[in-house]
């Protein structure tokens, strides 16, 4: 199987199986206890399930613009090298004047396969990127470009979002609950202890329908 066929493949298998908080246990039992982005991303679409690859690029502000200044240069880059399951990982360090990300982007994206999209900046165009259906994670929405407010001045470097590093090929998982990042040293770990869990859960469930006792259900499986 190739790095690609691979990497769909788990990003279908997280999707269909995985949810935040399963994968957050099990990030904790590893000893990684800094993966959850700090509540307040949200998604666009609380149906919709973000899974993929991180691309990370760095926005700084900026107050005007000129003939120099070639604003989405690095941006457009980006975004046209987003290879299928790649999510753009946009950090604005939480400046909210600017929306990184918007209907034209997603258009683009979505055509090359990419998996979303999570900024702590702001989206604009939500009505249409909803209608695309194409996940996106955001600190809200705002109007405003990045043309006199922002630039991206460096790609796929590490950064941090919501208070978690991250780097190019961490695994990105968001769902209603929020956001968690899997360092990509451990990403088939992770993923391989989390489906045992969540199987292991579905077993617990099991026996709570069936009336037996938390501390009982407890001390079989010391899962909670």
């Amino acid at each position: 199987m190739s790095q690609r066929e691979h990497r769909g493949d788990l990003v279908e298998l997280c999707k269909a199986q995985l949810y935040a908080a399963v994968i957050a246990d099990t990030l904790d039992s590893l000893g990684f206890h800094n993966q959850i982005v700090r509540p307040g991303l949200r998604p666009l679409d609380p149906a919709l399930v973000l899974c993929g690859f991180a691309r990370v690029g760095l926005y700084m502000p900026v107050y005007h613009d000129d003939e120099d200044m070639l604003v989405y240069e690095k941006e457009i880059a980006l975004v046209d090298s987003l290879r299928p399951n790649d999510v753009a990982v946009l950090v604005c360090h939480g400046n909210q004047r600017i929306s990184p990300w918007g209907e034209l982007l997603s258009e683009r994206s979505s055509h090359l396969g990419a998996a979303g999209c999570l900024t702590d900046g702001c989206i604009r165009d939500s009505r249409q990127i909803l209608d695309l259906k194409f996940p996106v994670f955001a600190g809200g929405t705002n109007p405003a470009d990045t043309k006199y407010r922002g630039k991206m001045m460096l790609s796929d470097v590490p950064g941090e979002i919501g208070g978690v590093s991250v780097a190019r090929g961490d695994l990105v998982f968001g769902d209603a609950d929020g956001v968690v990042i899997v360092p990509r040293t451990v990403i088939d770990q992770v993923v391989e202890k989390s489906t045992e869990k969540v199987s292991a859960e579905n077993t617990v469930r099991d026996e709570i329908r069936a009336g037996d006792a938390l501390v009982d259900i407890f001390a079989r499986h010391k899962i909670l």
